[in-house]
Order: structure tokens, then C-alpha cells, then sequence
């Protein structure tokens, strides 16, 4: 027996049914494992010790407070333009290498990656010591008589957060690098231009959104990062995700615990929202 087809296309408040029922799961899964913990965190900020705004105003007042503010900010910059500047290098390399040498490549950094972050910190607590690997190396070849303080300062926190970031970067840059096709760069040197008008003035260009997707999640990451910083940084060089487990687990203090968390994260989402203004959903796929 056969079907008749009645040539009517489904209607769109069917579609719409449909399609919300595929993403139902993960709004609800997001809705109890994100936005309730958060608004959760927020309502405890304005509430505890007592119902107003006094959290946020002894946080933003607080020169300690400002000063930790501005030095998360300041390592979270820092690690991204060295994770930038060593990663487009790299990924250029990756477009370029066989397949087979790329493909190595690409092993060894998935298996970074991979690679126990707690582990890889005290690697480099090892290797950048007074008595480590690096000094000792250094001493030996003759560069420096002293050793050279490379913990416990911004110089450690970011060669760690960087060696950890530098994936974040390699990844969304190789799929932008080789996704341009190699015409357009021989087309610019037909036209007499020369390697570094090519490179600032046709390949930079068209991979900025990769940069931009690499630099965005490395900066947003590195506002986070607690253990690196804690290990690597001491006190001196305390961020803000050490302040808020400093004030939730030792001084018990959730309402400034929840209030830098949420100054934290509005400056995520801000960040990522210039970022989609600037270039678009589209090219950040």
C-alpha cells in the first residue's frame, strides 16, 4: 500500500518543538550544574555577613584586594602574548610539516596535555629551582656564576602557565593556518611582495580569528588557574582564584569568596562578548 505524500512541508512550530527537545538535556544539565551554583554564589555574596553590596565595595576598595585584581590581570596578559608569540611559530610549522612529521608533532602536545597537570607544575618546580636542571646547566656552560631566581616570581608563573596554555593556542591556529589556501600567499608573492608583506599583510590577517579564539581561551583560562600560580608564584604573586579558595576554605568568608568569584566571572563573560562583537560567531567557529 502506498504512502500519499501531501506536499506539506512540517510547520515551524513543529521544527521548533523538535529542535528544543534535542537541546533539552544540556539546558538542564547547564541549568543545575552551572547557572544554579552560580546564582547560588551571587545570592550568598549580597546576603552574608548581611543583605547589601558591602562584599563588592570592600573588594574593589581594598588596596590588597586592587592589588591582587591587577596582578591576576597582569599574569593572565603576560601568558598569553608568550603563549601567542610561541605558538603561531608552531602552528605555522604544523600547516607546513609532512604529514607524517605533523602528525609526531601533534602526539607530542595532546600528550602534554594529557599529562597530569599537578605533575607537569612540579616538573618545572624541579627544573627551575636554584639547584635544578636550568641553573645547574647555566652554572655549568659558564653564562651565570649565581643561580638565577626563577620561583616564586612572574618569571615561574609564566613559563609553567605557558608550557600548560600553549595547546590552547597550537589547536584553533593550525585549523585557521590550514584552512588558507597557499594560492592567495603566491599570488601576493607574484604581485612582488616581498616575505614579511606576505606574512603582515595577507597570512596575519586572515588568521586573527585563531588568534584571537587561542589568545581569548588562554586569557579567560589563566584568570583561573589556581594550582600553577599557587606553586609557582608563592604569596607575592597571589591571583584571584587562590583569594577566593583562600576565603572559602581558611577564613570561612563566603560571602567575599562568592563576590570575587562573581567580579571574576562577569569579567569572563565580558571579555567573550567583545570578542563575538569584534569578530563574529561565524569566524570564531
Amino acid at each position: 500500500m502506498s504512502t500519499i505524500d501531501t506536499g506539506l512541508a512540517p510547520s515551524p512550530r513543529s521544527r521548533c518543538g523538535s529542535g528544543f527537545s534535542h537541546v533539552a538535556p544540556a539546558l538542564v544539565l547547564v541549568a543545575l550544574f552551572f547557572v544554579a551554583p552560580v546564582m547560588a554564589l551571587l545570592l550568598r555574596s549580597v546576603t552574608e555577613p548581611e543583605l547589601g553590596l558591602q562584599n563588592y565595595a570592600q573588594l574593589l576598595g581594598t588596596t590588597t584586594y586592587v592589588r591582587i585584581f591587577l596582578n591576576t590581570f597582569l599574569v593572565a596578559g603576560v601568558v598569553t602574548l608568550v603563549s601567542v608569540a610561541i605558538g603561531y611559530p608552531v602552528a605555522w610549522t604544523l600547516t607546513v610539516l609532512p604529514a607524517r612529521w605533523a602528525q609526531l608533532v601533534f602526539a607530542v602536545i595532546l600528550l602534554s596535555m594529557w599529562t597530569n597537570l599537578l605533575a607537569r607544575t612540579y616538573a618545572w618546580m624541579v627544573l627551575l629551582q636554584r639547584t635544578g636542571v636550568i641553573n645547574k646547566t647555566l652554572i655549568g656552560l659558564g653564562v651565570i656564576d649565581q643561580p638565577l631566581a626563577l620561583v616564586n616570581n612572574l618569571v615561574g608563573v609564566t613559563i609553567g602557565m605557558t608550557y600548560i596554555m600553549l595547546p590552547f593556542v597550537i589547536l584553533p591556529l593550525v585549523g585557521v593556518l590550514r584552512g588558507i589556501e597557499p594560492s592567495i600567499l603566491r599570488a601576493a608573492a607574484l604581485c612582488g611582495a616581498t616575505k614579511a608583506q606576505c606574512f603582515f599583510r595577507v597570512l596575519l590577517p586572515l588568521s586573527l580569528p585563531g588568534i584571537a579564539a587561542g589568545a581569548l581561551m588562554v586569557f579567560v583560562m589563566a584568570l583561573g588557574y589556581f594550582v600553577t600560580p599557587a606553586l609557582l608564584g608563592g604569596t607575592a604573586n597571589m591571583m584571584l582564584a587562590e583569594m577566593v579558595a583562600q576565603f572559602v576554605q581558611s577564613l570561612v568568608n563566603w560571602g567575599m569568596g562568592g563576590a570575587a568569584a562573581f567580579v571574576l566571572l562577569t569579567v569572563t563573560l565580558a571579555l567573550y562578548a567583545v570578542q563575538l562583537r569584534l569578530f563574529g560567531a561565524g569566524r570564531m567557529r
